[in-house]
């Protein structure tokens, strides 16, 4: 991160409502359509400005560690930290600023302990001196997400600037903002303010969350729920209410799991952060409010900010299935989606410190996961979507629904699935939970209000109540569970819905002939591409259950966004490719191996491939020991039209394509609680881990450093467990933002045919 003599921000008047959202609009930095200019006046360009309490950690020069309270402010691409809201004490001076760089890297370390209390880390760092690096804590994870948010825009900003040449000689003598450096005199500074966004709610949630109060006070992230962007292999049919809860039981003829899964689904008043928080929480008095079998907790190992062990008892009071006490160990894993939802993974465990209790028996524990989605309501009380999830004998639940045993409402599994009524009832006996919003947003004097759905604006719409995506060829529109064959529009248009799904996603969606004509030179004569003459480490699939292979399915799974999209928010099937995958290697390594193309033994080197007018590189660094790298190579028939969206990604700056470089995941055959970790949701990979990017002759490298995200190796390291009984798809795309751009097309596709780790070869 950055930093010049420029001064600290202005306090402004608090006269926007707690929870309202001004936006302004603003050209992408890094886009090859991004005006020139600063955040400086006379620039044409809006400045935001985001602020609140977080606990700044670190190391002082004794190596003492500390943890103080400090006011974080961010305006364009500076930052101040001060000990005071300097919005209260306008003569106040910040103890630490700067300017944040385009080399700013910003890692979630998940849930960790401070001051006594949980909660969320992020690491700050520069990507080219990772000596320069200090960390900041929040009360929740909305609100760490929003400071992610908040630092990619700045540091988009500085991208931006860099480009277009503003101010070079200020940029050159400009200091670096590292929070682990003695702290140098500022002087104050302001500036055109666009958007002003207060984050958390003040230092009280910070002191009452690390002390024994617990602040009940959680963030408002204004996401929405989501159906994924590809469908999931499940076939979810109602059989039955429980405590006014619906409990669906997944048909289809799974062939990764090892039982029946039944899921309880409910409608919990209170927003997905505080619900995350409770359903985490250790304290046993609020347990034994909303739950009648996991209650007395204790934590045994902390594995990682996402990831933990934990040991329970339970006596036999009320579930008379059982005869003796019991005890428990589990782990937890939990995650948090670029959409805002929470999946959280429980399954049993072992554990040396945890031997049984003297007096209780070992009790299994089904494997359950818990998932969390912001509900969009038209009244002002939060809400969001509860699924549990649980794993079944399937000779119990036969039994049962033949009647011929009565004992499932005395099971582990009915306990388990009743936790979401008890929630729902814990929440609505206790309303003043989240009676209040923690965000503040306070607009300039030469700003209009405008009201929106969400603060950052590469969210999705908020959906409304949905409980699967039936597999299949058709897809029902994801943003709305109205059963009519028709609704109104937030524009106040009639789109249709169901039977004519089909018809107006074949209507918008882009031909192949089209997509060519639009991205592709199409008065260049195609080079053929002939597969025999490219050969990676992985051959191509020749059938369906042909193992350690791949192949190249179309992308009619894969939803994407339409034409109308910034106007309705309607997804369309995604359609052909336009580029043609031609191999896959599967590489394992010491370190991190950056630069495949550059190989002399790549594929990309070789003579067929310097024909082909480009090739598209996908590495994709798996951490491990050893590690490993899944390497996909992609080619056009034609020169790639440089006007085009495709043409202005490749060659344009890191910040630009790393707002815009997507993948879609889908598991399509494997254990079910790896589809859950996975999901089938849209990510920008940018924004999610680091990509570095090369740009040679006739191709571009992204070298996707999994490993560079905690959450991203919790993921990939369940994933690796079962990936030899794993089939994958992946679609990547870039994602279109303008209308001009619209509707998005599907860049390339693969399967993956239960990867065999021992197969990769070694480099």
């Amino acid at each position: 991160m950055a930093a010049t003599t420029a001064e600290p921000p202005a306090p402004l008047p608090v006269t926007a409502a707690a929870g309202e959202v001004i936006e302004v609009e603003n050209l992408e930095p890094g886009s090859p359509d991004a005006g020139s200019g600063s955040s400086g006046s006379g620039s044409g360009r809006s400045t935001s400005e985001y602020s609140g309490w977080v606990y700044h950690l670190g190391v002082n020069s004794i190596g003492h560690e500390y943890c103080h309270l400090r006011f974080l402010v961010i305006r364009g691409k500076c930052v101040a930290m001060y000990k005071r809201d300097p919005h209260e004490d306008p003569g106040l001076e910040p103890i630490r600023k700067g300017f944040v760089s385009h080399t700013l890297m910003v890692e979630e370390l998940g849930r960790q302990k401070v001051n006594h209390g949980d909660f969320y880390v992020l690491r700050l760092c520069n990507r080219l001196d990772q000596t320069k690096k200090g960390e900041i804590a929040c009360a929740t994870p909305g609100e760490a997400r929003k400071w992610i948010e908040a630092f990619e825009q700045a540091k988009q900003q500085a991208d931006h600037d860099l480009t277009k040449g503003v101010n070079w000689k200020r940029m050159q003598n400009e200091n670096e903002f590292n929070l682990d450096e003695h702290r140098p005199r500022v002087r104050r500074y302001a500036k055109g303010l666009g958007k002003l966004v207060r984050i958390g709610k003040g230092p009280e949630s910070l002191l009452r969350q690390s002390s024994d109060l617990q602040s009940h006070e959680r963030v408002n992230t204004n996401f929405g729920g989501d159906t994924g962007d590809a469908p999931e292999a499940h076939e979810w049919r109602f059989v039955r209410t429980l405590n006014g809860i619906r409990i669906f039981e997944d048909i289809a003829n799974s062939k990764g799991g090892k039982g029946i899964l039944l899921k309880s689904v409910g409608v919990v008043g209170a927003n997905p952060d505080t619900v995350f928080e409770m359903v985490l929480s250790l304290d046993k008095h609020k347990q034994y409010e909303w739950d009648m079998l996991i209650a007395d907790l204790e934590l045994v190992e902390t594995i990682d900010g996402y990831c933990d062990v934990v040991y329970g008892t339970y006596e036999p009071k009320y579930l008379n299935w059982w005869k003796s006490k019991k005890d428990f160990v589990f782990s937890r894993q939990w995650f948090h989606g670029q959409d805002g939802a929470y999946n959280i993974l429980q399954s049993p465990a072992s554990h040396k410190k945890k031997t049984p209790r003297h007096g209780y028996g070992r009790a299994h524990i089904n494997p359950t996961t818990w998932e969390i989605r912001r509900l969009n309501t038209s009244g002002s009380t939060p809400k969001c979507i509860v699924t549990r999830m649980v794993e079944i004998s399937p000779s119990f639940w036969d039994r049962w629904k033949r009647r011929t045993s009565s004992n499932f409402d005395r099971s582990i599994a009915y306990a388990l699935l009743s936790q979401v009524a008890g929630l729902r009832e814990y929440f609505a006996a206790n309303p003043a939970i989240t009676s209040d919003s923690p965000s503040t947003v306070v607009k300039s004097k030469a700003s209009e209000p405008l009201i929106i759905q969400s603060e950052l604006e590469d969210s999705e719409p908020n959906d409304e109540f949905y409980d699967a995506l039936v597999r299949g060829e058709s897809f029902e529109d994801e943003d709305s569970d109205d059963d009519d064959d028709v609704m109104t529009s937030k524009a106040g248009k009639v789109k249709l819905k169901n039977v004519s799904w089909a018809i107006a996603g074949l209507a918008m969606k882009r031909s192949k002939a089209s997509l060519e004509r639009s991205e592709l030179v199409t008065n260049s004569i195609p080079v053929a591409i002939d597969s025999s003459h490219f050969h990676g480490n992985v051959r191509r699939a020749k059938s369906e259950d042909d193992p350690n292979s791949w192949s190249a399915p179309g992308g009619e799974k894969f939803m994407i966004r339409g034409k109308t999209y910034l106007s309705d928010y309607t997804k369309i099937a995604g359609g052909d490719p336009l580029l043609k995958l031609i191999a896959v290697d599967w590489f394992k390594v010491n370190e991190r191996f950056d630069s495949v193309a550059l190989h002399p033994k790549s594929l990309v080197q070789s003579e067929a491939a310097k024909k082909i007018p480009f090739i598209l590189v996908i590495n994709l660094q798996v951490p491990a020991k050893p590690n490993y790298n899944l390497v996909m190579y992609y080619a056009a028939e034609k020169p790639v039209n440089k006007e085009s969206l495709l043409g202005r990604f490749i060659d344009g700056t890191d910040a630009f394509r790393d707002a815009r470089f997507k993948l879609i995941p889908s598991i399509v055959e494997g254990y079910w609680m790896v589809k859950r970790a996975v999901g089938t949701r849209a990510c920008l990979l940018g924004k999610a881990v680091t990509c570095n990017y090369l740009r040679q002759d006739n191709f571009l490298e992204i070298d996707v450093d999994i490993g560079s995200s905690s959450v991203a190796r919790s993921i990939i390291g369940l994933v690796l467990g079962y990936v030899t009984s794993i089939i994958v798809d992946l679609g990547i795309l870039i994602e279109a933002k303008e209308e001009k751009e619209l509707p998005e097309y599907i860049l390339g596709t693969v399967r993956l045919n239960r990867v065999n780790p021992d197969a990769a070869v070694q480099i």
